[in-house]
């Protein structure tokens, strides 16, 4: 009497072609997008809050800061774009820890899949998000008077300049998710991470010449200074946003090194959690 030896199961990590692995990143990219259908909250997160900041920061703060709407726009759009842009990132961060405290990580690594689809379909799915949230924000000041001073090609070098950046530190929420024990904390972590970056820049207001030296310094070596100042000078002209091509690379370099920092924690998290 013979007994039938169960075959072995697929070995997780076991290595797949560079299509498969394609594949397999789009699918779950898709998922993550098409998961918006049965949680509408989620894309009402990604257009309400945005309209809520333009809405709130030009006419509340625009008077008292700028002078009037109309010459705050200028200052305040990119500003917002480039806070909400950051903000963005951190879903990546809630969605991973969300998937692993629910088990789903634990299904997908049972298949034949590429070890680093979950993760890179996460990132995928979400930047595909922060296009949609940056089409709303354009979209409502434009409605409000907000206009793109240079041109069309410059408009989208300041979306991937926004994109480059948003990507390289999305690896610090990428780390925070996967560290995280539960996914309040994550949120927790972003704004705490992110409010303070925000408003020690000159996202909203100028750098003032009568603020402490200290302040100042903060504000001008601030990587999100950098980077609002490129998407400014993209967008409303170099009058806006100073030398552009300066900031657009002190804000990558920037980006660079938060990925260089996090991206190996990251990784090295996602195998001990995976």
């Amino acid at each position: 009497m013979t007994t039938a030896t169960p075959a072995a199961p697929l070995a997780p990590g076991r290595r797949v072609s560079p299509g498969t692995a394609a594949r397999n990143v789009a699918t779950l990219a898709w998922r993550n997008l098409v998961q918006i259908k049965h949680n509408p909250m989620e894309l009402i997160d990604l257009s309400v809050q945005p309209i809520m900041f333009v809405l709130l920061f030009a006419y509340v703060f625009g008077p008292a800061i700028g002078g009037t709407v109309q010459d705050y726009l200028p200052v305040v759009i990119p500003g917002i774009i480039a806070q909400n842009a950051l903000f963005a990132t951190m879903t990546t961060g809630f969605g991973l820890n969300v998937d692993i405290t629910k088990g789903v990580f634990d299904r997908l690594r049972s298949l034949p899949i590429a070890r680093s689809a979950p993760l890179t379909g996460r990132m995928l799915a979400d930047t595909v998000k922060q296009v949609w949230s940056m089409a709303v924000l354009l979209t409502v000041g434009f409605a409000i008077g907000f206009r793109i001073e240079t041109s069309p090609l410059h408009l989208l070098a300041a979306l991937l300049v926004l994109l480059a950046f948003t990507t390289l530190f999305a690896w610090a929420a990428v780390f925070i998710g996967l560290t995280a024990g539960e996914p309040e904390k994550v949120q927790i972590f972003g704004f705490t991470l992110i409010f303070p970056a925000s408003f020690l820049s000159s996202a909203f207001v100028p750098i003032s010449p009568q603020a402490p030296q200290a302040l100042q310094f903060i504000m001008r070596n601030n990587p999100m200074t950098h980077l609002v100042e490129a998407v400014r000078g993209l967008t409303v002209g170099e009058q806006g946003g100073g030398p552009v091509l300066e900031h657009a690379v002190i804000a990558l370099g920037w980006g660079v090194l938060i990925a260089a920092i996090f991206v190996p924690l990251s990784l090295r998290a996602f195998r001990r959690r995976i």
